[in-house]
Formats: C-alpha cells, sequence, structure tokens
C-alpha cells in the first residue's frame, strides 16, 4: 500500500469488488480507491497539543519564574523595615532572592531526571504544593534566617520544580519554530515581572508583605496546578525514555545521567563557560533596579516601576528574538544578544553612574534598562533552542540539566559578589551612585567574557558541521 498526505491506494480488493466501490476511480485498467488519510487528525492532535504545552509553559514561567524576577520589591521593602530584618545587612537580605532564582537551576539534573521517571504533571504537581507552602510559610517569619529557608531555600526549590519541566519538554515538540516558541514560552518572565512587581507593591502597601505573601502562595498554587494537568511528553521522546530504560522506570531518588561523551566535547565546555559567566552577571541589574533608580532621584514608586520596564522588555525582547532566530540561527543570535547586553552594559550603564547631569543620568539608565532587558534576557529563551540545534533534540535531555545547573551556580556566586561590592564602598561626592561603579564593570565584563565563551560556541558548531552563514 502506498500513501500521501490527500488520499491512500488500495491494492487488496479484486477489480468487481474495487468498481463497486462509491469512491473507486478508473485509471485504464487499473482501480484504485481515494480514502481519506487519517494524518490530518494527527497533525491537527498535534498542533493542539502544542498550542497546550505552549500555554502550560507560559504560566508556568509567568508564575515561578515571575515571582522570583520580582523580588526586588521585596528587597527594598525589607531594607527599611524592622523586626526580622532589624540590624540585617542589605548583603544578607539579597541572599533569599540570589538562594531562590540559582536554586531555580541548581536542581534541574534531578528535575529533568525526575520528569522523564515520573512525569511532568507529577513532578509540576508537587512543585506548586511547595511553592504555596514556602510562600505561606514564609508568611509566619520571624527571624531572618526563617526567610532565607522559606522564601529563599524552599521557594527556590519549588521554582526549579516547575520551570525546569517547562523549558525540558517544551523544545520537542517543535523543530522549525522552536525558537519562537521558547521565547513565547520564557516571555512568562518577563510578562509575569509586568504584573506581578507593581502587584506585589500595592499589595505589600495596603495589606502588609505578611498577607501578600499568602495570597500569592494561593494564587500560585492554582495557576502551577492548573498547568501542569496539559503538560506532557513528545512521543517520540516517550518511545526514547524507554529505551534508555529497558527494564522499566526505576522509581526512588533516581539520579541523574548526563551523555558523558558530549559532555567531554568543547562546544559543551564552550556553553557551560558561557551559561556560568552569563549567569554570574544576568540578575544583578534586575536585582538591583529599583535601588540604583532611586540614587538618580527617583521616589521608590517609580524605582519598582523600573523593573516592570525592564521585565516588559524582556517579554517583548524573547518573543521577537525568538522569531528571528528561528529565520537566521539560533546560536547566531545568541552570539549577538549577549554581546549587546555587554556593550550595553559599559555604554550606558557605566555612564550614567559617572557624574554628569542628573537628566543625563537618567536617560543613560531609561535607554539600558530597555535594552538590557530586551538583549540580556533572550539568552534565557535562546539556551535551550541553541543546545537542541548543536547537540541535537534527542539528546537534549540528557545534558540541559547540568548546564542550567552550572547556570545556577553562577547565579548564587555571581549576585552575593555584586551585592558587597555596592555595599562595600562609600561615596561621599556623590552618594550611592558611586558605590554602583565597581559592580557595573564586574557585570560589563562577565557579559564580555560570555560573549567570548558563546562565540567559542559558536565556531564549534561550525568545525563539526561545516560554516555557514545560519546556525
Amino acid at each position: 500500500m502506498a500513501t500521501n498526505n490527500a488520499t491512500s491506494i488500495s491494492m487488496t480488493w479484486n477489480t468487481n469488488q474495487l468498481q463497486q466501490h462509491p469512491k473507486a476511480r478508473t485509471y485504464g485498467k487499473h482501480v484504485f480507491t481515494l480514502c481519506p488519510s487519517p494524518r490530518p487528525n494527527i497533525f491537527s492532535h498535534r498542533r493542539r497539543q502544542q498550542a497546550l504545552v505552549i500555554l502550560s509553559s507560559l504560566i508556568l514561567t509567568f508564575t515561578g519564574c515571575g515571582l522570583n524576577f520580582a523580588f526586588g520589591v521585596y528587597q527594598s521593602l525589607y531594607e527599611t523595615l524592622s523586626g526580622p530584618f532589624a540590624d540585617a545587612s542589605p548583603a544578607s537580605i539579597d541572599l533569599i532572592g540570589t538562594l531562590a532564582v540559582s536554586l531555580m537551576t541548581i536542581g534541574a539534573p534531578f528535575t529533568s531526571a525526575w520528569t522523564k521517571t515520573y512525569s511532568p504533571r507529577s513532578v509540576t504537581l508537587f512543585g506548586g504544593l511547595l511553592f504555596a507552602a514556602a510562600n505561606i510559610a514564609a508568611s509566619f517569619g520571624q527571624q531572618l534566617w526563617h526567610f532565607v529557608l522559606t522564601q529563599g531555600l524552599v521557594l527556590g526549590c519549588a521554582t526549579c520544580l516547575t520551570y525546569i519541566p517547562a523549558v525540558t519538554v517544551a523544545p520537542g515538540w517543535f523543530n522549525g519554530r522552536r525558537g519562537l516558541a521558547m521565547g513565547v514560552i520564557l516571555s512568562g518572565t518577563g510578562l509575569g515581572g509586568v504584573v506581578w512587581a507593581p502587584l506585589l507593591r500595592y499589595l505589600n502597601a495596603s495589606i502588609g508583605f505578611r498577607n501578600t505573601l499568602r495570597i500569592t502562595g494561593v494564587a500560585s498554587f492554582i495557576l502551577i496546578s492548573a498547568s501542569a494537568l496539559v503538560l506532557k511528553w513528545e512521543p517520540s521522546a516517550i518511545q526514547q525514555h524507554a529505551r534508555e530504560a529497558p527494564g522499566g522506570r526505576h522509581r526512588g531518588l533516581n539520579l541523574p545521567r548526563a551523555n558523558w561523551t558530549i559532555v567531554r566535547s568543547r562546544a559543551f565546555v564552550a556553553h557551560a563557560c558561557g551559561a556560568i559567566l552569563q549567569a554570574a552577571a544576568y540578575y544583578t541589574p534586575v536585582y538591583f533596579f529599583s535601588s540604583y533608580a532611586q540614587t538618580l532621584g527617583y521616589s521608590d514608586t517609580a524605582g519598582a516601576n523600573f523593573i516592570a520596564l525592564s521585565n516588559a522588555c524582556n517579554f517583548a525582547g524573547k518573543i521577537g528574538l525568538g522569531y528571528l532566530a528561528d529565520r537566521y540561527g539560533r546560536l547566531n543570535a545568541l552570539v549577538l544578544t549577549t554581546l549587546l547586553s555587554a556593550v550595553a552594559t559599559l555604554t550606558l550603564w557605566l555612564p550614567s553612574s559617572a557624574p554628569l547631569g542628573v537628566e543625563a543620568r537618567q536617560s543613560l539608565f531609561i535607554t539600558y534598562t530597555c535594552l538590557y532587558g530586551v538583549t540580556a534576557s533572550a539568552y534565557v529563551s535562546l539556551f535551550p533552542t541553541a543546545l537542541a540545534e548543536q547537540f541535537g533534540i534527542q539528546n537534549f535531555a540528557s545534558i540541559n540539566g547540568l548546564l542550567y545547573m552550572i547556570r545556577g551556580i553562577g547565579t548564587l556566586v555571581g549576585t552575593p559578589v555584586a551585592g558587597a561590592l555596592i555595599r562595600g564602598q562609600s561615596g561621599t561626592a556623590m552618594g550611592m551612585v558611586v558605590s554602583f561603579e565597581k559592580t557595573i564593570l564586574m557585570v560589563g565584563v562577565l557579559l564580555v567574557a560570555a560573549t567570548v565563551a558563546v562565540s567559542w560556541a559558536r565556531a564549534e558548531n561550525g568545525v563539526q558541521t561545516g560554516w555557514k552563514w545560519k546556525a
């Protein structure tokens, strides 16, 4: 039997039977039956599942990552409160948000392995429960370490259990438009920041931060649980997982196993270097946008709006650059966006801390906030698509967890060091603006180094597959 998209040709009946068939057609001595192919239904079902995966993953990043990226609102508030935060250094308060964001990816190898063993739905549902428990428990905190444990450590683990399934499962459902799909999915981090940052500030002012934590705990559980119900592996991925575990799925801790042939390659080392360097720099501006804006004369409310502005640019940039990455190459886009974020930091943010007029410094900082939000955040959405492009979608799930863990380590180290540099300086001539200078330089240098590492990965791809413009 031969088939195509529109018809199937049957050669199993005799001529008399075929001639009596209501859809029979005679061509010379041959009689054919034209029957509708089942493929349109298969394609329709796949498109529907793709849409559900995008929607589910978008809500997961909107909720988990969006709330984490809006921690700057809590950061500014906690620095002004007494009680649990009396005599706490800003660096100690920084640790809460840093733990949450870094653990979001440090646990990726385990979460990725559990997602294959227990299904994305089960892992994500458990993450939703933990997310709610962390926020509600934090609302009863009486000492600083209570917040570090709940809003930092536990919330970071919960976010990992919701974020990693989304970015691990989704790429397998797409090929030609993978960059756009991941851009839409990970734009949820920016969209979440746009929504959560002003909402959290309003709630904190209206009902207090403790009730705000309880409300976000309940709301996040509802959003995460609803999204988990439709998140599942692409069929070929399920078959591959079955081949990798011929004796059946083993329950329990199920320690992750990486593809060591790939891990030992130069391309993997290049991506690992780029991941840790970019992560060490990436979150510092996001966390300190509000504080830095206040040194330029903006109010607390206006400072928080810079977080929302950055996240709005984050949202638009990931979608737009994801679309362009599909057209011009995902590795090319990764190199370009990392380079532009480095250039923006050194040519816009750094001069805004110089002894210029207030209006000039404000203009530079506004421009930087927008450009950095577009370019630096695009690395996050382009990163998984570049890995799938370079190492193959069939190997993606076996290495992405390890590389995300490396990114988490970079965040865990980079952000506290940046905070220590800010707080460890004194600048009586220009107030707090001077104290950001070394931090800005650190971020710029790290992003330049990340650009070199990502360019190395692009070069390795050219060596392996042959040089071509689109890669």
